[in-house]
């Protein structure tokens, strides 16, 4: 059976080392949680097939779809969620913010702890057909944005479903990466899956978390999205603003 949720707990939220399968990790309640011991989006979201090297990910999922983008890791209290309570966190604070009419910069997340959002609203859904939904939305628009800059074409596209065998998915799982990958880039469908403000503002924060903003293609695209998304610009410089402030850069090797 697919399972959005897990599956983005691969796509955000660190893994332990010698640990690689979310599904063996458990948050306090018993249930499955994809992050435990460190927090990188890129260099933990799997360290399946390799390590850390020339400052591009050379395992797991998002790295095998970011290729050699430079990359983002979450610092701070920002290592204390999984993957869909990362994005709601990140959007919620960027929401409240914005809302209160204070400035757009960067909060350091050392120093100003992510709270969690409210249970039961469109940023943190309590039923689990409603968190199963967004996390299908949240990982189309990751996979979406990966593909923002055309470096997936066809030859990559058969490079990382062969490394997909080898990492301990469901063929769910495969099938769902396989076909979003397949899908051509539409910004519009990216944007049409949010049913609701809140949501509109989570799947732009891990469209965010996923590019390289230094990348013409990809800054096109974000601007794209929050168009269609239907964001104002207000609320767009507090979601940068706190995703910055809640990551901080991969060091590139010399």
């Amino acid at each position: 059976m697919f399972d959005p949720k897990s599956l983005l707990d691969q796509f955000i939220g660190g893994l332990q080392q010698g640990n690689p399968d979310p599904r063996q990790q458990a948050q306090p309640n018993g249930r499955p949680f994809g992050q435990a011991g460190g927090g990188d989006l890129l260099q933990q979201a799997g360290n399946l097939l390799g390590g850390f090297g020339g400052g591009a990910m050379t395992g797991g999922i998002a790295g095998l779809l970011l290729g050699s983008k430079k990359g983002r890791k979450l610092a701070g209290s920002a290592l204390t969620y999984g993957g869909m309570a990362v994005a709601g966190a990140l959007a919620y604070r960027a929401y409240q913010n914005y809302q209160a009419g204070k400035q757009a910069t960067p909060t350091v997340a050392t120093e100003t702890p992510l709270l969690p959002p409210p249970s039961d609203t469109p940023f943190n859904p309590a039923q689990p057909a409603d968190q199963q939904a967004l996390g299908r939305n949240l990982l189309r628009a990751m996979i979406a944005a990966a593909k923002a800059d055309g470096h997936i074409d066809g030859t990559e596209q058969t490079n990382i479903f062969a490394q997909m065998d080898r990492m301990p998915l469901t063929a769910e799982d495969k099938a769902f990466v396989m076909d979003e990958l397949r899908t051509p880039l539409n910004a519009d469908a990216v944007a049409s899956a949010a049913r609701t403000p809140e949501e509109a503002a989570e799947i732009y924060t891990v469209s965010l978390l996923a590019i390289d903003l230094d990348h013409p293609q990809e800054r096109a695209y974000l601007a794209q999205l929050a168009t269609k998304l239907k964001l104002e610009d207000g609320l767009v410089a507090h979601l940068h603003a706190t995703v910055e402030g809640a990551t901080v850069p991969v060091p590139q090797s010399a």
